[in-house]
């Protein structure tokens, strides 16, 4: 368990991720899904993420279903996003409490613990956000607030009117922009940081080929880091990555999710699953100890990795 920052919740390192039940990673089946859900609960998981735009609620109802309103558990999820509209990134006040009424109809709870602005909305003020927050907790629906894909300036912006007590951010070795900008204002202002796609989004799991093929309902099907050079690239690190756990008695998805909490700043990282025994090995990950000596040589095999940038899913806000 972990403190996550100065939100003050008490959370496991292994957060589990609904993006995957959403549908936007291809087909499953519903209860498998809920399944892994309980055992994650089972292994020690209490931290939840989702969000409204994950097939519109869908992600947020089979969570809701999954945990049965338990209160031991700390359920996060985000909103401002409106794939309807011509203006996806969507923070205005109208728009935010909707997303909020409706993650908690979902959900099937009176308040959400951890509630987060989605992706930064360039065209609503910092200060509106901000302040319509901090409303959503003084009315009992929110406990605690947190914003997802912010630079330090945002966070910064966001900071002036009411404190980000959470950031959740992509990372992982093959994507590792945040070092140079919102993790480090996160460490210097106590944000609890908790990370998604540590497996870069399957890069790292060592189960993918340079064929690999997509279900065209899977947003990796039209994204560049999954399809010709850069996929097989980064593939071949993932090879030489492979050898490296086996030598340290792990696999390669354990030492990439063991590598992301190891970095300093970042509490917590979120790992999806669809079938229950995909959550045992990430849960594992959390009790790997990497010494200087190890993390130095993961940055040696992956120096020459193909860096990914952009929002993620490619073309979707």
């Amino acid at each position: 368990m972990t403190i996550l920052g100065r939100s003050g919740l008490e959370v496991s390192k292994i957060a589990f991720g609904t993006w995957q039940l959403g549908g936007d990673w291809g087909t499953f089946d519903e209860d498998t899904a809920i399944a892994a859900i309980r055992h994650a609960r089972d292994l020690g998981v209490n931290f939840f993420d989702t969000a409204q735009a994950y097939g519109r609620g869908r992600s947020e109802v089979l969570l809701g279903r999954a945990l049965r309103r338990e209160s031991d558990v700390v359920i996060a999820t985000k909103g401002g996003i409106n794939p309807r509209a011509a203006r996806p990134r969507d923070s205005r006040r109208a728009w935010l409490t909707e997303g909020l009424d409706s993650s908690l109809r979902n959900l099937g709870v009176e308040h959400v613990d951890l509630y987060q602005v989605h992706w930064p909305d360039p065209d609503t003020p910092s200060a509106e956000v901000a302040g319509l927050m901090q409303e959503f907790v003084d009315a009992g629906k929110v406990r605690h607030v947190g914003v997802s894909n912010y630079d330090a300036a945002q966070l910064e912006a966001f900071d002036a009117t009411r404190p980000v007590e959470t950031l959740q951010p992509p990372y992982h070795l093959f994507r590792r922009g945040i070092e140079t900008g919102p993790l480090p204002y996160a460490r210097a202002h106590d944000i609890g940081v908790f990370v998604y796609s540590p497996l870069g989004s399957g890069l790292l799991t060592g189960a993918l080929t340079p064929d690999a093929t997509f279900e065209p309902t899977d947003w990796r099907s039209k994204s560049s880091a999954f399809q010709g050079d850069n996929l097989r690239r980064n593939l071949e690190v993932v090879d030489r990555l492979k050898e490296f756990a086996a030598r340290r008695g792990t696999t390669v998805g354990q030492l990439a999710i063991a590598w992301a909490l190891a970095r300093p700043g970042v509490h917590a990282a979120i790992v999806g699953a669809r079938r229950a025994e995909h959550i045992e090995a990430s849960v594992a990950a959390a009790d790997i100890t990497l010494t200087s000596d190890d993390l130095a040589e993961i940055d040696r095999i992956t120096a020459d990795a193909v860096q990914v940038a952009g929002a993620a899913p490619e073309g979707i806000a």
